[in-house]
């Protein structure tokens, strides 16, 4: 059976095909009142949307206000309509979009304050409800008849239906505010799910009862009050909006009281009853005041927060440069420092070598042990001066470079002849190999040669520091491509863990477990290895797979013919 022919089966006799809106029947609260409602209610709605597309809580909030919206033409049809088609339609539609309101209002406070969207169980449980409503819409079970003469729908079972599920769902929006209260502990955002379930939960009830009492009582017209509640929703939402600085919006209080001012007034032109006219007269006046007081106070304290910011930013840029003047001395006592202890330090290490090699004489064991020791401990604290020396002049800018032609296999072989004692002493498998590997091929790039000389070493010296056993591989490739020469370093160490891969090239920075393998050092080689690479302009990375599962570190330069 089609719609239309169950509506004329209901009605009991034949419908004019013309329908006429009679506003003359429309109760002065209803028209007047729900208006401005309407209005206020999608402008503010629409407003948070377009400011905060992306959010879940706007699309909810939407889907919220256009359910109330669609339900207030539902009932301004009935009111409005002497054509007993659009009558009939007005009543069967109400059940549905009734239901509507009300799990659109749970699903919005579930998103608003648990911050995600129903879960799958959630969705089947109300999709099933509003899909059961919905088939059962255009039947029997939801208007049983139609009393012509009064124009009213004699109910059937689905409503006492509605009824039961409404305040359940009342009940359940002040469960997920309790929930929320008890789950956070912050003050302010206990106060803000206060006021969001009270001013949604009042909104609900208010329509609930007024619906309720309507149909027991039969005085219909008490049916309108219930949408007045959204006024208290709106005026909720609106403070909490505000004052937690909800959906990432500016100055969304004078918009709303803009907006509201609008629609008031835009209202009056629509009214020729002078005491209704003197009543929303009345409520712009107490709006504006309340709201006006609020702006103005807003206003005061933002420039109170703007002078104090002003003040603040002026003892702050003193306080920088100060820090700068401070920062920059540090590097010049630094550099200072390190250039006074070099001196001292080459003559710590010359005579201890001499002394070892039986310059001065033949020395016993034990004296042979102590200045070994004092030989390493000045080799370690040289290359700490000649770090902190090099960070000063990078810092202070004045760092000098002397470019020129060099052949990086070359310098990776001097490097590698300069470390063997260390690297015999380790007794690791320490291989060196080019790409390709002719003997007569050359690895040309623009470099500083001593500056570059120092990164290669600090990299070969870091993997046999770092490789208590097993393998270091040395290579040495060129992509005649790309046009770049890659060195790198590959060992079976003590690798490099994932928390410190993106920090490793910082000042002070080692591995995690450098101090249980006894390894020595300040955190600054790797530093000042990348700042001479990027002064290179060219590339120092690292990859590791973890902990124990040995790294690789590459220096990328550019190629020259």
């Amino acid at each position: 059976m089609k719609f239309n022919d169950f509506l004329l089966q209901i009605c009991g006799e034949e419908i004019p095909q013309l329908f006429i809106f009679d506003f003359s029947t429309a109760p002065s609260l209803l028209f007047y009142s729900y208006v401005p409602i309407i209005l206020i209610s999608l402008a503010i709605t629409v407003y948070i949307l377009i400011k905060d597309k992306r959010s879940l809580q706007s699309k909810s909030l939407l889907v919220f206000t256009l359910f109330f919206i669609f339900w207030v033409i539902a009932i301004l049809v009935q009111w409005v309509s002497s054509y007993h088609r659009v009558l009939m339609f007005g009543w069967q539609i109400t059940a549905f979009i009734e239901l509507g309101i009300y799990i659109a209002a749970v699903h919005f406070t579930y998103v608003f304050l648990l911050k995600k969207d129903f879960t799958y169980y959630w969705r089947v449980i109300f999709v099933s409800i509003m899909t059961m409503v919905a088939i059962i819409t255009p039947t029997e079970f939801n208007i049983v008849s139609y009393d012509v003469l009064n124009c009213e729908g004699n109910l059937g079972p689905l409503w006492q239906l509605i009824y039961i599920i409404e305040p359940a769902m009342i009940v359940l929006i002040v469960c997920l505010g309790i929930i929320k209260y008890r789950q956070n502990k912050e003050k302010l955002v206990r106060q803000q799910t206060v006021m969001f379930v009270t001013g949604i939960a009042t909104f609900l009830t208010i329509f609930f009862i007024s619906n309720l009492y309507g149909e027991i009582t039969g005085i219909y017209e008490f049916n309108l009050w219930g949408p007045v509640g959204m006024v208290i929703f709106i005026g909720f939402f609106a403070y909490i909006v505000v004052k937690f600085k909800l959906f990432n919006l500016k100055l969304i209080g004078s918009n709303i009281l803009v907006v509201v001012l609008w629609v008031l007034n835009a209202s009056l032109l629509t009214v020729h009853d002078i005491n209704i006219s003197h009543n929303i007269t009345i409520i712009t006046l107490i709006i504006s005041i309340v709201f006006g007081l609020i702006l103005i106070k807003s206003v005061k304290r933002e420039v109170l927060q703007r002078e104090r910011i002003e003040a603040l930013a002026i003892d702050l840029r003193k306080a920088n440069d100060r820090l700068t003047e401070l920062d920059i001395q540090k590097s010049e006592f630094v550099s200072f420092a390190s250039h006074q202890l070099r001196a001292p330090l080459t003559a710590i290490k010359g005579y201890s070598s001499l002394l070892l090699e039986g310059e001065f004489g033949v020395i016993g064991k034990e004296t042979t042990e102590a200045i070994s020791r004092i030989f390493e401990s000045s080799k370690t604290l040289a290359t700490m001066v000649d770090d902190y020396l090099n960070i000063s002049r990078i810092e202070l800018g004045t760092m000098k470079y002397s470019f020129d032609m060099i052949d990086l296999k070359e310098l990776a072989q001097n490097v590698i002849a300069e470390l063997k004692p260390n690297i015999e002493k380790s007794k690791l498998d320490f291989t060196f190999a080019t790409d390709p590997a002719d003997p007569k091929e050359r690895f040309m790039i623009h470099a500083d040669k001593n500056n570059l000389k120092q990164v290669v070493g600090n990299l070969i010296d870091n993997s046999i520091k770092y490789t208590p056993s097993g393998s270091i591989k040395v290579s040495l490739a060129k992509n005649k491509e790309t046009r770049k020469v890659t060195f790198s370093i590959k060992d079976t160490g003590v690798g490099i863990d994932p928390a410190v891969m993106p920090k490793l090239f910082s000042k002070f920075v080692r591995a995690l477990n450098a101090d249980k393998q006894n390894i020595y050092g300040t955190g600054l080689g790797l530093f000042v290895a990348k700042e001479i690479v990027l002064a290179h302009k060219g590339r120092l990375w690292a990859e590791s797979k973890g902990e124990g599962k040995g790294s690789t570190f590459f220096l990328e330069m550019d190629m020259e013919v």
